[in-house]
């Protein structure tokens, strides 16, 4: 049970700092809404130390500690900690599922990028599609189609975000695009981060992008079906929302480096709306095709973790030898 004074300061961390989420958990019931918090609530400020500090480095190795001390049911005195522990007892949450994020969040702080598609889904899988899968588990739900399907939603989730932010990540020096696809069209990754510039090299990049992210969401939308009853509307919401951040990105001509898309309040209110009414229709199955579609080669390990159940899975050896790294370069740094 989490306490209800941890409970509020994580409702009031994720009204402020994900308002997206926060406007789609307003129509998830009550038994998932709040585990649901707790969870985007530690993600919330698990990678804002990361992102928000200099030493990268240091911030993952404290993120592992607390984890340990999370999954040694010992957290860290501080709201998002006590609440997530909470979390990962009543519902039996995989290690391996949040060790996802902290890889994902390992690479942000060792400045990856990526030079295929395939390494972006790679990346993406764990930021993201790895909280898809862990809001499967706490509604209960297992099916490996099912958590296909929440690691399409996560991917595509995370696919509009690396659109919007274009700008704003190349300005910090951060570059999310394919390389591969940036050098196709005539665009050198460093000259680009040096100087971003909006062109219509990068706006096709960009909206073949969304255009990802958008086969994706369709994909995400057959596993809804899969999902209790009352957890429908709020995830549909989640799916409409960010999926009208990429709509917006296309109507500013595909152009995120001169401003950021953002969906106002008023429009987040009707997709609310919108979500509740096609949630009601979901009795309607979908096609075969759509549900049972081989899950993104990427995402299959979160769907075996999910299944893993109690099972305390050891660290992929990618996710060791990252922390390693981490470890010499904090050494170093700390002996400078």
């Amino acid at each position: 049970m989490i306490a209800a004074e941890d409970m509020a300061a994580c409702r009031a961390m994720i009204r402020t700092g994900s308002l997206s989420f926060h406007a789609a958990s307003r129509v998830l019931p009550a038994r998932v809404r709040d585990p649901a918090l707790a969870l985007y609530a530690f993600c919330r400020v698990a990678d804002d130390d990361v992102d928000e500090t200099r030493d990268k480095a240091a911030a993952v190795l404290r993120l592992r500690e607390r984890l340990d001390l999370i999954y040694d049911g010992r957290p860290k005195n501080h709201p998002s900690d006590r609440a997530f522990a909470a979390v990962v007892e009543a519902f039996d949450l995989p290690r391996a599922l949040p060790d996802a994020l902290l890889e994902g969040l390992a690479w942000d702080a060792t400045g990856r990028r990526y030079d295929t598609l395939a390494e972006l889904h790679g990346y993406s899988a764990r930021v993201a599609s790895a909280v898809g899968v862990m809001m499967c588990v706490l509604m209960r739900v297992r099916d490996p189609d099912a958590l296909a399907r929440a690691c399409d939603l996560g991917l595509a989730m995370q696919l509009t975000n690396i659109a919007r932010d274009v700008g704003e990540d190349a300005r910090a020096g951060r570059l999310f695009l394919p390389q591969d696809w940036l050098r196709a069209a005539g665009i050198a990754p460093e000259a680009f981060l040096a100087d971003p510039r909006p062109s219509p090299a990068l706006a096709r990049i960009t909206a073949r992008l969304l255009a990802e992210a958008e086969d994706l969401y369709r994909r995400s939308a057959a596993g809804v079906f899969s999902l209790p009853a009352d957890c429908r509307p709020g995830i549909t919401a989640a799916r409409y929302i960010y999926a009208a951040i990429g709509r917006r990105v296309a109507r500013q001509g595909h152009d995120s480096i001169t401003s950021r898309a953002r969906t106002g309040k008023g429009r987040k209110a009707w997709l609310l709306g919108r979500a509740m009414a096609t949630a009601a229709l979901t009795h309607v199955l979908p096609r075969p095709s759509l549900l049972h579609a081989r899950p993104v080669p990427e995402t299959a390990f979160l769907i075996n973790a999910a299944a893993q159940r109690a099972a305390r899975p050891q660290r992929s050896e990618t996710l060791l030898a990252i922390l390693a790294q981490l470890e010499a370069r904090d050494r170093h740094g700390a002996a400078g």
